[in-house]
């Protein structure tokens, strides 16, 4: 319970005009209203309107990271918590948290983040009928562990299914922005098709701002019921003091507005890591394992059930020992499915491409800065590791089968 492994980063040094505009308000010692100031508030309009999420300052709210928002919500709302299998590794923890049940409803085979439909209609009649209370559902589009985008056909019919049984749903869109093909990938938010049941919680971290620089944004839908909502929100908010430091929230404001240096490190940091996920990605399922080709993010999830009589040559029998044989291996953070929800049985992990950029601040600028960061000694270096390692396993597998 107390490792929880944090989101994948990009690894990359701090955009220095957002160094330099956190610089110019260092020297202010106060923090932003609860909730946020105007600036920032009306930089995070913006940045939702251009995305086809527009709304007013008032049904707006930002705090210091999206867990916080997370914990307010559902303090704020209420009842049991619905969550995908797997998801997030943060999210369930926030509801146990608060003394709420969080139950995890499994995801069709295509993608993660949404729950499938008639899982989702099964869950939350047996949980009624045995005393529950599910009144939210939070969901993801762009996922975290699995690094797929939930195609719009899939997404209606669950909101469909959601809707019809009142539940309220918060989608956490922190990868929104980080799109491998962006052209290619039809990528819609729920609070475009049920406008007045989706609040939309974005973490800056996931495209904007280095992860040691928290700030996250809720929209809320519009209405009376909302506004009661955000009200509570901001009371939650309030009993934590969860405030952004001045400083951050100037290079909050800054971010939100993307002006072009940030839209270009944007843009260049989301080519770079697509292009080692789909790297990597190539590496592991060429040795026999299984993962969705990674579409957005700077991670991927692996299932290496088809190399069970390896791993239990090795003795690992759980995802437990999967990770501490990979994070050993690879040298790099190889957190277990059962971190994101995932039964401890099943030998599933998630992979960040961060370190496989290089070990150092300036070779993973290099990185960035390269037309072909996968010729680079260092991300060689790394995915010949990672190869090496799950050609091992391969190669144990088939010493075990049977000869035919």
């Amino acid at each position: 319970m107390r490792f929880g492994p944090s989101a994948p980063e990009d690894g990359l040094p701090v955009l220095p005009e957002l160094s330099a505009v956190l610089a110019a308000a260092a020297s202010r010692g106060d923090a932003e209203p609860v909730g946020g100031g105007p600036a920032l508030l009306d930089a995070a309009c913006g940045y939702g309107e251009r995305r086809g999420l527009p709304a007013a300052a008032e049904r707006m709210a930002v705090g210091p990271g999206a867990p916080s928002l997370l914990v307010a919500l559902t303090a704020a709302i209420g009842g049991d918590v619905l969550v995908p299998r797997p998801c997030a590794a943060w999210w369930a923890p926030y509801a146990r948290l608060l003394g709420r049940p969080a139950f995890h409803v499994p995801t069709p085979a295509e993608s993660g983040g949404v729950p499938d439909p008639y899982a989702l209609l099964e869950t939350v009649r047996r949980l009624r009928t045995e005393g529950g209370d599910p009144r939210l559902l939070v969901l993801s589009v762009a996922d975290d562990p699995t690094a797929t985008v939930a195609p719009p056909e899939l997404l209606h019919e669950t909101l469909e299914a959601a809707v019809g049984e009142g539940l309220h749903l918060v989608s956490d869109e922190t990868w929104r922005d980080t799109l491998h093909d962006p052209h290619g990938t039809v990528l819609l938010s729920p609070a475009e098709m049920l406008p007045d049941r989706v609040t939309v919680v974005t973490d800056l971290a996931g495209a904007l701002l280095p992860p040691g620089w928290p700030a996250a944004v809720a929209r809320f839908p519009a209405g009376g019921e909302a506004n009661a909502l955000h009200a509570r929100v901001l009371d939650v908010l309030t009993a934590l003091d969860a405030r952004i430091a001045a400083p951050v929230a100037a290079a909050a404001a800054y971010a939100l507005s993307e002006p072009e240096p940030v839209t270009a490190r944007v843009a260049g940091t989301v080519r770079l890591h697509a292009r080692v996920a789909a790297a990597a990605h190539h590496a592991v399922v060429a040795a026999g394992a299984v993962a969705r080709p990674p579409s957005c993010g700077r991670h991927l999830y692996v299932d290496l059930t088809p190399l069970a009589p390896a791993l239990a040559e090795r003795g690992i029998g759980d995802a437990q020992e999967l990770e501490d044989f990979l994070t050993a291996r690879l040298g790099m953070p190889a957190p277990g499915g059962h971190r994101f929800g995932d039964d401890l049985e099943v030998p599933r992990v998630r992979l960040s491409t961060a370190p496989l950029l290089g070990d150092t601040a300036e070779l993973r600028a290099q990185s960035l800065r390269s037309p072909a960061p996968l010729e680079l000694p260092q991300v060689r270096r790394a995915l010949l590791r990672l190869t090496s390692v799950f050609d091992d396993l391969r190669g144990d597998a088939r010493r075990g089968e049977s000869p035919r």
